[in-house]
């Protein structure tokens, strides 16, 4: 038996179980993982709020975890017992000392990225990788919006944004968080709590507006960062701290010919091939240093409804992990 974190239905924080769980033996295909450090990510409350339905009940929340292989399933191989592996998305079930997972949804952790960091910037990075390289490509010359520029994949975006050569705008809730956002690569920073961030943006641009938004905020942000888009500009919606944005017309996108995606990693990062890329441009660039990992806040994983609370009371900031 392993303690594991366990939901029965769908809620608050509270509703976060510490147990004991039986996991069993790795099959065919799979490996069992002891966890050394677990990331917290906001797909975690989509979940356990009912935003996202999970398949079954009751389940294990958690989507990114780096540990040690203690057992391969019968005749595997390319893994091995010792390897320090990670693995972020899919399957759902890292809150948990250990878990079964697929070999080909691991990804070799290098010797040189110490495990926390390893757990904290997966899932988080390989956001940040397909939203700046894939979804709309950054290149110099461009003006992005980031908004949360100081939760785990705005404060990522802002510097790969900025080492990518655009011009960062970030939002962020307090003082103290626009001291993180400039250090992190924004060029300008807007306390969206003091000030109307689409009359900012409009000063910032003079008017031109920038030329994508990557919101992760939702509902209390998506009209205004369809009004702070250019003539053709790229609305990236990927995720809903806020809530789910209201329903928008076509008409409101046709004003400006704008360009409106709701992306997901999965779609992007969903063979092996295109997993082990994403994967390894995130790490090549943590040992590089064009990112730097923040991980402000660490938790027992025992502890996880206190995570919870303090991530959606926007008391975080950076990149939290979950210690089992």
């Amino acid at each position: 038996m392993v303690k594991a974190i366990r939901v029965y239905e769908i809620g608050g924080p509270e509703v976060l179980k510490w147990e004991d769980v039986e996991i069993g033996e790795p099959k065919e295909g799979e490996v069992r993982v002891k966890n050394k450090a677990i990331g917290l990510n906001f797909i975690d409350t989509y979940f356990r709020k009912g935003v996202y339905k999970a398949a079954t009940f009751p389940f294990t929340p958690g989507m990114e975890a780096v540990g040690v292989v203690t057992a391969v399933g019968p005749g595997l191989t390319g893994r091995q017992v010792g390897d320090v592996v990670a693995y972020a998305r899919n399957p759902m079930g890292s809150y948990a000392e250990e878990q079964i997972l697929p070999a080909s949804k691991v990804i070799p952790v290098p010797p040189s990225i110490d495990p926390i960091v390893a757990a904290s910037v997966l899932l988080k990075g390989m956001t940040a990788q397909y939203l700046v390289r894939h979804c709309f490509k950054v290149e110099p010359g461009h003006t992005v919006l980031v908004h949360a520029a100081a939760g785990g994949v705005g404060s990522l975006l802002c510097q790969w944004a900025n080492t990518l050569g655009a011009t960062v705008i970030g939002t962020v809730s307090t003082k103290e968080k626009a001291v993180q956002a400039k250090e992190d690569g924004a060029h300008h920073v807007i306390l969206y709590k003091e000030e109307d961030f689409v009359a900012r943006v409009n000063e910032i641009t003079s008017g031109n507006g920038v030329h994508v938004v990557y919101d992760s905020v939702g509902k209390d942000t998506f009209e205004g960062s369809l009004a702070c888009l250019k003539l053709r500009g790229y609305m990236v919606s990927f995720g809903q701290s806020s809530g789910i944005p209201d329903p928008v017309p076509l008409s409101a996108i046709a004003t400006k010919s704008l360009f409106l995606t709701r992306p997901t990693l999965m779609h992007y990062a969903g063979t092996r091939d295109e997993l082990v890329e994403t994967a390894g441009e995130v790490f090549a660039n943590v040992a590089s240093g064009v990112l730097r990992v923040r991980v402000n806040h660490t938790y027992p994983l025992s502890q996880a409804a206190q995570a919870h609370a303090d991530l959606e009371g926007r008391k975080t900031s950076g990149s939290v992990v979950l210690i089992p």
